[in-house]
Order: structure tokens, then sequence, then C-alpha cells
């Protein structure tokens, strides 16, 4: 991690103090942040779905690179520094390294959601219930559609992506 908090030294650092949001869920996403240090904890609606203390941790960059608004609420539990990042896109453009910690964490965050899920499925495979439908719902993970570039329809499953 100290490779990443050495490539975002020339960045402006923010203090948040406990309870202070740096992300609020469904605001527009202009910015995402390294964790230098402190704890975050991390929401979507109201369940707390992780807490991070990691320096080098990202916030914000799922919604940057899917140019959506924010996902997730991320709230300072202790006192926060961080990194903030104004282009996010722009930065990862410039800096590689950085590009390539989002994409691992993403892919790691995938992996765990992937697995969880199929764990789930193997688990409730022989229930009648909303419990059995696991399976319904990473067919529907693994062909959602989504907007790319030039507002085009695109099944995640296209050759072309």
């Amino acid at each position: 991690m100290n490779a990443v908090l050495d490539e975002c030294r020339d960045l402006k650092e923010i203090r948040f103090e406990p309870g202070e949001k740096l992300i609020h869920e469904g605001a527009a996403a202009d910015r995402m942040y390294v964790l230098i240090e402190g704890e975050v904890a991390v929401s979507k609606g109201p369940v707390q779905v992780a807490v991070d203390r990691k320096p080098g941790s990202l916030f914000g960059e799922m919604s940057a690179l899917l140019e959506t608004n924010y996902s997730a609420s991320v709230v300072a539990v202790t006192p926060v520094r961080a990194y903030q990042v104004d282009n996010p896109i722009e930065f990862m453009t410039r800096r590689p390294g950085l590009a390539i910690h989002a994409a691992r964490l993403l892919a790691q965050r995938l992996h765990d959601g992937t697995t969880y899920l199929a764990d789930l499925k193997v688990q409730f495979e022989d229930r009648k219930d909303h419990l059995g439908m696991v399976d319904q719902v990473l067919d529907a993970l693994m062909h959602h559609q989504r907007k790319v570039a030039g507002g085009r329809e695109t099944r995640r499953d296209d050759p072309r992506l």
C-alpha cells in the first residue's frame, strides 16, 4: 500500500471527524478518496456492508469508473485522513499503478461476492421459497444490461466488451 500512498502524495489531504461523511450515497460521483489512516464504515441504505481501515483503500472508484452516482455512503468511524482525487478517471489514466490497484480491489470484491452467492446457491438449492432464488440472482448479475459509451445497451457477455 505504500506505493499507492506514494503515488498520491501530491494530492490534497482531507481530514474527517467521526460521523462525518466522505461520500453520500446517491450523490454525483465527482471525486474519490484514498485512505491514509483511520477507519470508515461503508453503508448501502441503512445496511452497513463493510468497515475498512487499510491505508491505500479507495472509496468512490466504482462510481467514478461506471460514471454513476455513488452507490453507497462512506462515513468516518474514527478520525480519518485521506487523499482527495478530484478527477478520478484522468488521475487513473495518468497513474496506471493506481488504476491497477483499483482494478485489483474491484476484482477482489467481485470474487468475494460471487463466491458468497455460489455458496448460498449450494446451501439453498433445494428450497422452494425466496432463498431458492439465488441461482436467478447469480444469472441476473452475470447477464445484467448496462449502458456503455454512446448510450447503447450491451450485455456483459457481449464479446465487444
